[in-house]
């Protein structure tokens, strides 16, 4: 195998690891509600908004022939309508849930239709659709800058979590290389505010440690 082949091969394995690894962050949620059979202090709309998310780039995954995209989304969409199925299950207030969980869907299908009906020409479905795909993993990555901005006012990072932050970093940094390499700009430039995101919630852990936490949730009692 050329090298180039082993540098493609390499980039695409560890685009597919580190991805896992993020959607796998899930997993710990997942113990607690089935442990303790509650939803407290677990957030159900991420996990509609990445399962939504997997679903519309293993389309285009599907669409364009990318292995790599194909696999990673699968998986991922698996484990997030796990996730889903295991929160409706022990939520008290299915009703509001299941409405978020609907509109969704119906977006989607509505974008499929829209997709593979009225776009006949491939060329112009890929193109469409992964626009599509950017813009939607764009405003997921950006959607937590108000969570960021209530760590800056009450200089306390317990909301963050370190291993997330550094899954995102990982993952968004090789889908960004991957995006390169293969010159396209639906993978790639969704991706980097992925990473500055990541760098500004790494400053944050920097700049208000967990010992200083404690001191300050001491200070406010």
């Amino acid at each position: 195998m050329e090298a180039g082949g082993v540098a493609d091969t390499l980039l695409s394995g560890t685009c597919v690891l580190f991805t896992l690894g993020m959607f796998s962050t899930g997993l710990s949620d997942l113990r607690h509600m089935w442990m303790t059979r509650r939803v407290d202090n677990v957030q159900f709309l991420p996990f509609l908004t990445t399962d939504v998310n997997n679903l519309s780039w293993l389309s285009y995954g599907t669409l364009k022939g990318d292995g790599t995209l194909i696999v990673v989304n699968a998986v991922g969409a698996v484990l997030q309508t796990l996730y889903i199925l295991v929160y409706l299950h022990y939520c008290p207030r299915k009703r509001a849930v299941l409405l978020q969980t609907a509109t969704l869907l119906g977006v989607l299908l509505l974008g499929f239709g829209y997709f593979w009906l009225l776009v006949p020409n491939i060329e112009a479905r890929l193109q469409q659709l992964g626009l599509f795909c950017s813009v939607f993993t764009i405003s997921m990555y950006l959607s937590p800058l108000t969570d960021l901005a209530k760590v800056i006012q009450t200089k306390s990072t317990q909301r963050l979590s370190f291993s997330l932050t550094i899954a995102t970093l990982l993952t968004s940094a090789s889908w960004t290389l991957y995006g390169f390499q293969l010159r396209d700009p639906y993978i790639m430039v969704p991706n980097v505010p992925g990473i500055l995101t990541s760098f500004i919630r790494l400053w944050l852990f920097w700049k208000y440690p967990q010992e200083q936490d404690r001191n300050y949730q001491l200070l406010q009692t």
